[in-house]
């Protein structure tokens, strides 16, 4: 059995249990006791220590960190027949044991189409104290592990159409694409503890990634609109150094600056026009929540117009909800074909000033469409001043399968394909904006 593991410490067993030598990870003396009469105290044979004094740790310590480590080989193994630790669980160990087994156990995967010898059983309330167990036991980084493991291997996401369940969860960005794959499906009931589930991540995302985007971005435009006659405080004083040391006098020590660069001051109109095309197959599902919650970002920015396109075989703009990612993202519907190349006819359609507009388009590249069309429409755009950006993923997974072959197409147009974490796009589009090389992410 293979499974995320992080045992907090091992319980001390009570001496006295018939059949199972107490073991006591990380305390002096020896690991195993003889089970005490009532009333009476045990001494080792060879202890002559005097009342009072303490007794000098010697090589037992080592069989402690031995029987520790069993202790860990005998959670990670599951117990078979196979595991040769010959290691006895009690307690909370064997809570934690039993809630690995109950997902991990013999025979529990779905795609298998054997019986199972342990599992989580049919109903939602068994699902609901097991969600609660593992909780319990691990930490949250593992729980969401675990989660979506159980929700693969044993087919639980009908589960997750109940309201109960819903609130018992981890929440997490695959939860939320698990839960938007079902959202035709979902039951009125469901949908508005759903929708809580979703903000709340929603939520978090926006605190974690929202003030350091403005701050990325606001930098780039202000950059890209560069002024020969600042004022002081407006002065760009690492260009305009560059652009003087032909001046440099010696002896003194100093650069007569004979032409200031600056920033632009900062305006209200909108300087930049960004487009988010989205893929919204299957397997786009956590870039689909980032995202979301980046377009609502640079919605909120005045001096970006973005707009949020997402595709399959058919295309819809989803601009008007970018107030809500929320909106947006129960207005998606993950699954289905893929059209690229009518996602970016309609796209290069709403473009009106080419050199001042950003193109991100999130894929994997798999084409359903005209492969041919597709590459002449990316190439029209970068020609007309477009700038253009493949992402191959918006998440913290890596590149997933893509299309190599177009991925190769785009690049000899300049194109490169990347996956990106969402820690990282920031920069991304603030080297797009300021139309400097892409911070590709060095994947040898």
């Amino acid at each position: 059995m293979t499974a995320p593991l992080n045992t907090p410490g091992a319980p001390t067993a009570t001496p006295g249990t018939p059949g199972t030598p107490p073991i006591t990870p990380g305390t002096r003396g020896t690991a195993t006791t003889t089970p005490a009469t009532p009333g009476t105290t045990t001494t080792p044979a060879a202890d002559t220590t005097a009342p009072g004094t303490s007794a000098t740790p010697g090589p037992p310590a080592v069989t402690d960190a031995a029987g520790e480590r069993m202790r860990r080989w005998r959670l990670v193994l599951g117990g078979d027949e196979a595991d040769g630790t010959g290691c006895a669980l009690s307690g909370q160990d064997a809570a934690m044991d039993g809630a690995l087994a109950a997902l991990y156990g013999k025979g529990n995967q779905a795609q298998s189409g054997r019986s199972r010898s342990a599992g989580l059983g049919a109903s939602a309330p068994s699902v609901a104290r097991w969600l609660g167990d593992i909780r319990t036991y691990f930490p949250s980084s593992v729980v969401q592990v675990m989660q979506r493991d159980a929700i693969d291997r044993l087919g639980l996401s009908a589960l997750l159409l109940e309201p109960e369940m819903l609130e018992a969860v981890e929440a997490d960005v695959h939860l939320v694409g698990t839960l938007l794959s079902l959202n035709k499906a979902m039951p009125e009931t469901t949908k508005e503890t759903a929708r809580a589930v979703v903000r709340k991540v929603v939520e978090d995302l926006e605190k974690r990634l929202a003030t350091r985007t403005r701050a990325t971005l606001t930098g780039a435009l202000d950059r890209s609109a560069r002024i020969s006659r600042p004022r002081h405080h407006d002065i760009d004083w690492n260009r305009t150094i560059a652009a003087n040391l032909k001046h440099y006098l010696p002896e003194y020590r100093t650069i007569v600056p004979e032409r200031l660069i600056g920033y632009g001051r900062a305006s209200q109109s909108v300087k930049k026009e960004v487009i988010l095309c989205i893929d919204q197959s299957g397997s786009m599902a956590a870039s689909v929540v980032y995202a979301s919650v980046f377009g609502a970002v640079l919605a909120s920015m005045r001096s970006i117009a973005t707009r949020l396109v997402v595709f399959d075989t058919a295309v819809v703009d989803l601009t008007d909800q970018l107030d809500d990612p929320v909106d947006v993202l129960f207005g998606t519907q993950l699954g289905g074909g893929t059209d690229i190349n009518r996602a970016l006819a309609y796209c290069q359609s709403q473009i009106t000033r080419p050199a001042d507009t950003v193109v991100v388009l999130i894929s994997d590249l798999y084409e359903g469409g005209i492969r041919n069309e597709m590459l002449k429409r990316v190439a029209a755009m970068k020609a007309s001043g477009v700038q253009f950006v493949t992402l191959l993923a918006l998440s913290d997974e890596g590149a997933p399968a893509y299309d190599r072959e177009h991925a190769a197409a785009l690049a000899a147009l300049d194109a490169p394909a990347f996956a990106c974490t969402p820690d990282l796009f920031p920069e991304v589009m603030a080297a797009a904006i300021e139309k400097r090389p892409l911070p590709i992410p060095d994947t040898r």
